[in-house]
């Protein structure tokens, strides 16, 4: 390793949160890096958390080597973002690091501003944000312009998964490294807690586990599953994302079958646990970038049910089932020759479980994105 490195990183709402993908991914690039010598900043909003409602931590402080700094949010829906983006980038050009690290598409609007200050930039896209149905037609031109502003002044572009490579070469005629997300290895805890607050007991539900937005599709796997013969339970698991209409749409689509579970936001021991029990993980979206749930069901050794798109069809590499996106009749389909076929569950779990052990390693993401770095840096 080269001389340590001082590291901004940008696009996360909060430090060690679990609101999504991208808090997951900054977290354990940020303190794998910092344990690794490295100088590591992480700009965090100082809006409410999003998923549990609660305050977040406002102070400045040190997290796993990490310096943690909450800077200026306007906390509106529609405005997080767009202003914690922007007052972090000033934050931390006034550092002058080595490298800012923005990731997602719509931190990246201020992007040119680091560029401008003469300061190399990486950016992640994690998904084409853009194209998720709960954004408006103001914020998705804003999001778009966070990919024009990645895909044409980033000094680094990285992505998750081929196709958003091919599209970003399709679009723009730019070249971007794909480093896919890791994933530590999972070991299955028993249903304790999940039987004492849902009822729940081993392979006795399906599970989908995500933010409740339109993109992701529950109300598909609600409809698909109303039409199973079966005495296993579905678990919904998670809460809205500036979508709360969404999220009582999806309590009314339920409200006539006693089989349907709605937990909320999970974290710690009751996440371990629905994860390990479940009979199987499903996962209908229409839109992903790299979903860390799906790899995180895969290293519980899960058998993983997702719509055919590429960002999930090339996760599961033939590990799994995948379905037609968009079709209720094909999902319930191959839910309905899982549930008839126990062993095949099985198989497909243990195998899931080895491809991810092998193939998604953070150890990996971390040294690629470090040679990265230093790649822009020369």
């Amino acid at each position: 390793m080269g001389r340590p490195l001082k590291i901004a990183m940008i696009g996360q709402k909060h430090y060690g949160s679990r609101e999504g993908g991208v808090e997951v991914v900054v977290t354990e690039l940020a303190r794998r890096m910092a344990a690794l010598g490295h100088e590591v900043t992480c700009y965090d909003r100082s809006g409410s958390d999003v998923m549990t409602g609660g305050a977040a931590d406002t102070r400045e402080r040190v997290v796993d080597g990490v310096r943690v700094v909450p800077v200026r949010t306007i906390d509106k829906k529609g405005l997080a973002a767009l202003s914690s983006s922007f007052f972090a980038t000033l934050a931390a050009i006034r550092q002058r690091p080595d490298v800012i690290h923005y990731h997602a598409e719509g931190p990246c609007v201020p992007l040119p501003l680091a560029r401008m200050a003469g300061i190399r930039t990486v950016a992640t896209i994690h998904g084409l944000d853009w194209q998720r149905a709960k954004w408006g037609k103001l914020a998705s031109a804003y999001i778009k312009l966070g990919e024009k502003a990645a895909a044409k002044k980033a000094d680094g572009l990285i992505v998750l998964s081929r196709a958003a490579e091919r599209y970003f070469k399709d679009a723009y005629g730019r070249d971007s490294m794909l480093i896919p997300n890791g994933m530590d290895r999972k070991f299955p805890s028993s249903a304790d807690l999940i039987a004492s607050a849902w009822g729940l007991s081993e392979g006795g539900y399906l599970l989908f586990l995500g933010r409740l937005v339109p993109e992701k599709r529950p109300e598909l796997l609600i409809e698909a599953f109303k039409g199973l013969d079966t005495d296993k339970k579905l678990v919904i698991a998670g809460g809205g994302s500036d979508t709360s209409d969404f999220e009582s749409h999806l309590h009314e689509l339920a409200s006539d079958d006693p089989r349907i579970v709605f937990t909320g936001f999970v974290n710690g021991e009751p996440l371990e646990e629905l994860y390990s029990n479940c009979f199987a993980y499903v996962l209908p979206s229409d839109v992903e970038g790299m979903p860390m749930s799906l790899l995180e069901a895969m290293a519980y050794g899960r058998c993983c049910v997702t719509s055919d798109i590429p960002e999930c069809a090339d996760v599961l590499a033939g590990n799994g089932v995948t379905f037609e996106k968009g079709s209720a009749e094909s999902l319930r389909t191959a839910l309905r020759a899982l549930l008839v076929d126990i062993g095949r569950a099985g198989q497909l779990g243990a195998a899931a479980r080895a491809h991810v052990e092998k193939t998604y390693t953070w150890d990996s993401v971390v040294g690629r994105t470090l040679d990265l770095y230093e790649g822009v840096r020369r």
